[in-house]
């Protein structure tokens, strides 16, 4: 049997319940509140869905939650190209590069860090070449994309670092270079436990004082 409201001005609310079997129970919260509309065009803040099913969502506007690109950065001069402002919850970033060249031999590292400061200590790790005599290299002050053996006076890269949260602060990190300056492609692979939640990349050269000449650098995250 329907129940019929009377509005405090004007109007009126009819509660009406379909027909069912059985004995159904429908606990309202004991809160002040606004209810939710099947039909309703209304604005949902502060919950969480738990395995939903959702079907009809256009995937441009859910861009910017799913897939987010950063602002691109010419590596054409300093000693590094820094990423900030990484959201907390962010579990993957994919470092880009570009045509990126530097002033020497020195290699390229990635280095992370929290709202602190970059950690420079404990990446463990090595970068490889695929070319003959390359052998490899270990890491240690960052995440090195490449061997030192395959960086020569001009080394232009090419490729993708992708950077994985594992569990808490650990994170791994592999990836492929190829180089268009000469026949040869690098890959690595290596792991970091940070002291704090990482909201920061840092893409700079081993010794610190070679400077970025060409190229452009940028990141996604998810």
């Amino acid at each position: 049997m329907p129940v019929k409201l009377n509005g405090a001005t004007s109007g009126s609310v009819t509660i009406d319940a379909p027909a069912v079997a059985g004995t159904n129970t429908l606990t309202l919260p004991a809160v002040t509140d606004t209810l939710v509309g099947l039909a309703a065009t209304q604005t949902l803040t502060g919950k969480t869905l738990t395995s939903p099913t959702i079907t009809g969502a256009v995937v441009s506007s859910m861009g910017s939650s799913v897939l987010t690109s950063d602002t691109a950065k010419a590596s054409t001069s300093g000693t590094t190209v820094d990423f900030t402002g990484i959201p907390s919850w962010v579990k993957r970033i994919t470092v880009m590069f570009s045509g990126v060249d530097t002033s020497s031999t020195s290699q390229i590292q990635i280095q992370l860090g929290d709202a602190t400061s970059f950690e420079v200590t404990g990446y463990s790790g090595s970068a490889s070449g695929g070319g003959t005599g390359l052998g490899s290299t270990a890491m240690s002050a960052g995440f090195l994309i490449e061997p030192s053996t395959a960086v020569v006076a001009t080394t232009v890269r090419n490729g993708n670092i992708v950077i994985t949260k594992i569990t808490g602060t650990t994170y791994s990190a592999s990836g492929t270079m190829g180089y268009s300056n000469q026949a040869l492609s690098t890959y690595c692979g290596g792991a970091k436990t940070l002291t704090g939640t990482l909201t920061r990349v840092r893409i700079t050269t081993v010794n610190g004082t070679d400077t970025f000449t060409a190229g452009t650098i940028n990141i996604m995250y998810e």
